[in-house]
Formats: structure tokens, C-alpha cells, sequence
């Protein structure tokens, strides 16, 4: 049985390091710190259908998974995602696990839009899910014991807050912990097992095209005015 390493974690210090910045930003451009209304800058870059659909603002795809709504829910998702990258990226490498985080947030769009495609929607929490995701798959093919490693109860209780908090989107939460699932699986079976990281690279980089094709798909929406702010913790 072989534990994941815990230290050495240069992108998920970065990728918090990008998100607290871009947070930084919002509030400068009006979003209250207690998440009462959304800026500026966040309304151009949160995660909208009609936006997508009609004015084909791509972009918000991927920028979506850099903004939070208030301190709390920044705050929240940072410390998660610190937890599981410091455990994920040593144990698969630096490129993968990047590779992982944007394939689940682009996967975690799709999921989002599916479900609510007029709701402005942001937060990391849809790529954190992923990593979650992906560091589940890993673990359980180095036979390191689920529920007796915690990822199990994590998961648990992840779950019964995405269902039981209102103003969550499930469906970026469902998305992202699919896509980690998938790249997980990818990097394990073709990075590890079978030694062919270039494979395993193409492999989720086809899971975040995917995702973009099937949010871009899903992106229409009931109006052109956003009714409400989903978003992810």
C-alpha cells in the first residue's frame, strides 16, 4: 500500500493565489464582501446562458471558476482546495493535476448550465469537486482505504451541504466531481499504468472540450435577465 505525499504543491498555491487576486479585483470593482450584490466585473465574467448563447461570451466558461461571491465563499473553497490539492498534485505531478482542475471547472460549467442555465452562477468549488473526484480514483488505485483516509466522509459531507444550502449549484458540483472522475481515471490507467502521460493529457483535454461543447450546447436560457446568483462553495 503506498500513501499520496503531502507536500509540494506549487499550481494549487498558484491556482489559490489566481482566485484570491481575482476576488481582490471584484471588490474593487464593487462586488460587497458579503456577497449582497454582484460587481462589475463579476456580472462580466460569471457563468450566464444568454450571455454565452447570444452574445457568445465564451470566456465565462472558465472564468466563472475564479470567482467567489463574498469572503465567506472564497474563503470556503480555498481551504478545500488547498486540503486535497496539497494531497493530489504530489501524488500525480504538477501538469496532470492542472490538467485535472480545468477539465472538472469546464466540466462543472456544463454541469451548472444544464441545470440552470439564467443563473448567474461562479465559484471553484465545481474544479475543487474534481480534484476531489480525481484524488478518490487515485487513492483507490493505490489501495489506500477510502473511508479510512477521510475522502470518503469528505465526499459525504459535501454532499449533504450542495443538497441541503440553498443558492448552491448542484449541478457545477455534479459536473466537476464527474470530470474529476473521468481525468482521475485517465491519468491512473494511462499516465500510471500504462506510462503514456501524453495520452493522459489528451485524454482530459478531451473532457474539457467536451464539456465546453456541451455547455455551449445547453446555454440557452428562459430570458435575457439574469432572476438570480447561483453559485458554487
Amino acid at each position: 500500500m503506498r500513501s499520496l505525499p503531502q507536500t509540494g504543491a506549487p499550481v494549487t498555491q498558484a491556482l489559490i493565489v489566481v482566485n484570491v487576486i481575482v476576488f481582490i479585483v471584484e471588490a474593487a470593482s464593487g462586488t460587497p464582501l458579503g456577497g449582497a450584490e454582484a460587481g462589475n466585473v463579476l456580472r462580466k465574467g460569471a457563468l450566464f446562458g444568454p450571455a454565452i448563447e447570444h452574445q457568445h461570451e465564451y470566456w465565462r466558461l472558465l472564468t466563472a471558476g475564479f470567482m467567489h461571491y463574498s469572503v465567506l465563499h472564497i474563503a470556503f473553497n480555498m481551504f478545500f482546495l488547498w486540503v486535497i490539492g496539497s494531497m493530489l498534485e504530489p501524488a500525480i505531478g504538477h501538469v496532470n493535476f492542472l490538467a485535472v482542475f480545468l477539465a472538472s471547472l469546464l466540466a462543472g460549467s456544463f454541469g451548472a448550465l444544464l441545470f440552470e442555465p439564467d443563473v448567474l452562477t461562479v465559484g471553484a468549488s465545481g474544479a475543487c469537486f474534481g480534484v476531489l473526484g480525481a484524488l478518490i480514483v487515485v487513492a483507490r488505485a493505490r489501495r489506500i482505504p477510502i473511508w479510512q483516509s477521510g475522502l470518503g466522509p469528505t465526499l459525504l459531507i459535501n454532499i449533504v451541504f450542495s443538497l441541503s444550502v440553498a443558492g448552491i449549484s448542484i449541478g457545477g458540483h455534479l459536473g466537476g466531481f464527474i470530470g474529476g472522475l473521468l481525468t482521475g481515471a485517465a491519468v491512473v490507467e494511462l499516465a500510471e499504468r500504462r506510462g503514456n502521460q501524453p495520452a493522459a493529457l489528451l485524454a482530459c483535454v478531451a473532457i474539457g472540450v467536451i464539456s465546453v461543447a456541451g455547455a455551449i450546447a445547453v446555454a440557452g436560457s428562459h430570458g435575457l435577465t439574469p432572476h438570480g446568483v447561483g453559485f458554487s462553495s
